[in-house]
């Protein structure tokens, strides 16, 4: 940071206003660390000691040719100074910002006395000396400092001291005291503020009083959301952004559904019928409701809106379907908002426009300090891989979480104060005050369009019924509703203000609210009787359980060597570390010369030919470039300037884009984020690969509620890649499982496919096959057990042939077994990794296995079934069916295997485990007595005691 350090006298001169308070702020952080600031800076500090008006030895300063001020007088303008930087860090703390008054106790830094101050002292303290951008009509030191307290202390309050960037802060505090953040309205602008209020308010009274007892999760007492949202979005819009996503939690959800997304007031009250109501979805098509088969309860579902308007163009505006898991939603919305920000069609990375699209995430006051996905995606607002060019966020304030006040549930003083820590600007506004709420959102738009960064809007209001409208809140919190019956509405609040300034008269207002309730009847009376209302059964799409179409994944031999070979190519001046080297060049002489392809070579080859197919993909992991393991290798580093290189960016043939990103360290707001990115974006193939298989336990609600779930639910589609490192090798209990048993616990109506590989081939037409899918119906969601210690074990290796004339397949028999099927007396299925120990252990045995054959299961869900039942039939010997795994009985795939294979077993042919005994911890902690379990598993699946 340069601050002119050549001044020889006096290296502070230059300093004034906010400027020089913000140089006493660091000077003040100096004094406790003096290595917390800036290095600059701090040499300054060091020589020049504090910033305050220095002293000569004759107690005089010289301020210009001839003139001299007194050390008094340089005290008092550095007390003054000091004051004013205090107002500006403090003031929020005394702010009416709650709508029941309620404040700090006494301001023990804003008061004169506690500065040495009089009034007198600052009459004649000169305006730019405190605050250079106030009015004109602010004409000296001591209007500057009643000017801004009025400004700090109002019903909107900022917090901007966390905002190190010189620029930023600057920039804030400059909209804030020169008054630009506050807008004139303009009496049409007001008088529709009004009118949406009134719609806010009156449906929600419409619902409470026709739906006695069911929940809604009123917006009410937080009313000026919607006109908040009403002015983001028309702010977005003007600017250029053609696509809003919105995501939420349930409270206030129908009132942003009806008044936001245009939802149809009847088929909300249909809704609350329980009765048909597709046939009242307007017949233009503007509102996009989904529905899966399911279904949802009605605030938890989305919707999409498309605006077009001659002056501002078309906008696409979405609200998240969200389930009750509250601030989940955020990163998803992030991922929608980057896919509608790039553009994937040419090679190399996708091209990214910030101000195509917007996110605007509202969250709980109690939720956001609360919830730990919160931190994680707001770390991802200054990302690479991750921005998206600024969201907007706002805290619905309602100052308590389901019936636990703040006290309990924080401990912090904001709800807010999260989002210090990355450097957001935050704007408290009291609710009850409209126009302080439009200027919230005019700060707010106006940074993120110069700064490209997250802001926070804390709207503060109360929540007028309990967490649901069968709740007595009264039980918990006496006092506090007891304020709440008493206060009047901000509908209320607004119209007396307007009639008080003769915008409009008692009339006028009575006349917008009978139009309200006119419209709110009219769409009643179109609702079927509740009567009506049939019983219905959900019906599955034709696409689920019917499995999926063949298709066509083989590539051919010469483009898959040409491929081959600018996958081990780079620039002359490119300096790839040696050792790298030479394990790429092995890699592309071992395809040419030996026809052999490794995991991490199929890998690439797949990549590098659903690239030239004209499918653009997006890889994020924590380790994704390099591979967890060392094994993939797209992103080459230059071990002279740093500088990386993917070949994959520069594929001579390729038809669309390549992003690959490695990822902080957190897997829920990642893997969110990329089911959003996906779902917004379906024509590409996203991929998101933990680091270890069991890091995916800390993304459970996003398994759960999204990714399983979706489709059903809101008919949401998704074709994600889920890369989860498996395998028991005797590295202990936290990096052995990627706890296969939940995904297949999930599995049903065509979730999505869980597959457990063992060969590079396996692993090619796996990911064709899915990019292949993402264009069709019966595209879902695929989770793959990927190999660690497989990643580079020779059983692995594939032959090119194999994926020249090859296809993927959900079952394969043993090589070397099964060819005498009428001797068989066992048949042994296994998955994944327990295959390689089974077959080291055949190639060990001496004498006839003619009595065994042993299939791997590659594809678990969708069962293979058929194909099984076919191998069956030959086995006319059969004895015993035996599944064998290398995770403890009640986990890995043994408690869904069991009754399928019960099911198309032969009569009086038992179905038998052999594995692990069942356990409260994946594996073994000692490596030695892995070892032994492990060969106890093999030897027992390969002896035959009969």
């Amino acid at each position: 940071m340069a601050v002119g350090t050549s001044k020889q006298n006096f290296p502070w001169e230059d300093f004034h206003g906010p400027n020089l308070g913000y140089i006493m702020e660091q000077y003040d952080q100096y004094k406790i660390d003096p290595n917390s600031i800036d290095i600059e800076l701090k040499e300054i500090f060091d020589n020049w000691g504090s910033p305050s008006i220095q002293m000569k030895s004759n107690n005089q300063q010289t301020l210009a040719e001839g003139e001299t001020i007194s050390a008094d007088k340089m005290k008092k303008v550095a007390e003054a100074v000091k004051l004013v930087t205090n107002i500006r860090r403090y003031g929020h703390l005394y702010a009416a910002v709650y709508p029941f008054g309620d404040t700090a106790e006494k301001n023990e830094f804003l008061q004169l006395e506690e500065y040495d101050l009089t009034e007198e002292d600052l009459k004649y303290i000169p305006v730019h000396l405190l605050c250079e951008d106030v009015p004109a009509h602010v004409t000296n030191g001591l209007e500057a400092y009643q000017y801004l307290k009025e400004v700090y202390k109002g019903s909107i309050a900022f917090e901007f001291s966390h905002v190190h960037n010189y620029e930023e802060k600057t920039w804030l505090l400059k909209m804030v005291e020169s008054g630009t953040i506050f807008k004139n309205l303009s009496k049409e602008k007001r008088i529709s503020i009004l009118k949406r209020l009134t719609e806010v308010e009156g449906f929600e009274q419409f619902l409470h009083r026709t739906f006695v007892g069911q929940k809604r999760f009123s917006i009410e007492g937080l009313d000026m959301l919607v006109p908040v949202l009403d002015e983001l979005i028309s702010n977005a819009v003007e600017a250029g952004t053609d696509t809003i996503n919105i995501g939420m939690a349930h409270r206030g959800r129908l009132n942003v559904l009806a008044h936001v997304l245009g939802k149809p007031y009847e088929i909300i009250f249909s809704e609350f019928q329980h009765a048909p109501n597709k046939e009242l979805v307007p017949s233009e098509g503007s509102i996009g409701i989904n529905y899966g088969w399911s279904g949802d309860v009605k605030y938890h579902l989305g919707a999409n809106k498309q605006f077009m308007d001659e002056s501002t163009g078309r906008a696409k505006v979405t609200l998240a379907n969200n389930p009750s898991h509250l601030e989940f939603i955020d990163p998803i919305v992030e991922g929608y908002t980057r896919a509608a920000q790039e553009v994937r069609t040419e090679k190399g990375y996708p091209k990214q426009s910030v101000n195509d699209a917007m996110a605007i995430l509202i969250h709980g006051d109690a939720a956001f300090p609360g919830e730990g996905i919160v931190a994680e995606t707001l770390n991802l607002n200054k990302l690479t891989g991750y921005q998206t060019g600024g969201t907007i966020h706002i805290i619905a304030n309602n100052m308590i979480g389901f019936t636990t006040e703040s006290r309990d549930s924080r401990s912090t003083k904001y709800a807010s104060d999260l989002a210090k820590g990355y450097e957001i600007p935050i704007v408290h506004v009291n609710a009850d005050d409209p126009e302080a709420c439009i200027a919230a959102v005019y700060i707010a738009m106006e940074y993120r369009k110069k700064f490209k960064s997250d802001f926070l809007i804390d709207l503060i209001g109360y929540r007028r019924f309990g967490h649901n409208e069968m709740d007595e809140p009264s039980m918990t919190q006496p006092q506090l509703y007891e304020k709440v019956r008493k206060h009047p509405t901000v509908r209320k609040l607004y119209a007396e203000s307007l009639e008080n300034e003769n915008v409009l008269g008692s009339d006028d207002i009575q006349k917008i609210n009978d139009e309200v309730q006119g419209t709110l009847d009219t769409a009643y009376q179109k609702v079927p009787d509740k009567k009506a209302a049939e019983t219905r059964e959900i019906k599955l799409p034709k696409f689920v359980n019917s499995g999926l179409p063949a298709l066509q994944t083989a590539v051919n031999k010469d483009k898959l060597l040409k491929l081959n070979d600018e996958l081990v190519r780079w620039p002359e001046n490119f300096n790839v570390f040696s050792k790298l080297q030479r394990i790429l060049e092995r890699r592309a002489n071992g395809l040419k010369e030996e026809g052999k392809v490794e995991w991490a070579l199929g890998e690439a080859l797949a990549f590098a030919s659903i690239l030239t197919d004209g499918t653009p993909i997006r890889l994020t992991g924590q380790d994704s470039q390099r591979g967890t393991f060392a094994q993939r290798h797209i992103v080459l580093h230059d071990v002279n300037t740093g500088e990386f290189y993917s070949p994959l960016h520069k594929l001579s043939d390729a038809k669309a884009s390549f992003a690959i990103h490695n990822s902080p360290l957190s897997e829920g707001s990642v893997i969110g984020f990329e089911y959003g990115y996906n779902v917004y974006a379906p024509e590409t193939l996203v991929l998101w690969e933990a680091q270890y298989g069991d890091f995916a336990n800390a993304a459970q609600v996003f398994f759960d509620q999204f990714i399983a779930a979706g489709r059903a639910k809101w008919g949401q589609k998704s074709g994600l890649i889920m890369l989860l490192p498996h395998g028991f090798e005797g590295q202990g209990p936290e990096h052995s499982s990627g706890r296969l048993e939940r995904f297949l616990q999930l599995a049903a109506e065509d979730s999505w496919q869980v597959a457990n590989l063992t060969s590079a081939s396996q692993y090619f037409h796996i990911l064709r096959r899915q990019a292949d899918l993402l264009k069709r119906e019966e595209v879902r969601p695929l989770v793959i057990m990927t190999p660690k210690s497989l990643l580079r074990n020779p059983q692995t290796v594939s032959d090119l042939n194999e994926l020249c004339e090859g296809e993927f397949k959900p079952v394969i028999e043993q090589p070397g077994l099964g060819h005498s099927p009428e001797k068989v007396k066992r048949l042994v299925l296994c998955s994944g990794k327990i295959a390689t120990d089974l077959t080291d252990k055949l190639n060990s045995l001496d004498g006839n296995q003619d009595w065994v054959h042993m299939l791997r299961v590659e594809e678990l869900y969708p069962f293979p079934k058929k194909i099984i039942l076919s191998i069956l039939e030959n086995l006319s010997s059969l004895e015993e069916i035996v599944w064998v795994q290398e995770e403890p009985q009640n986990m890995g795939a043994w408690s869904f295997i069991d009754a399928k294979l019960r099911e198309i077993a032969p009569e009086g042919i038992p179905v038998k485990y052999i594995g692990r005994r069942r356990r409260q911890s994946p594996a073994e902690g000692d490596p030695n007595i892995h070892k032994k379990d492990q060969e106890r598993i093999v030897t027992e699946a390969l002896t035959w005691n009969k």
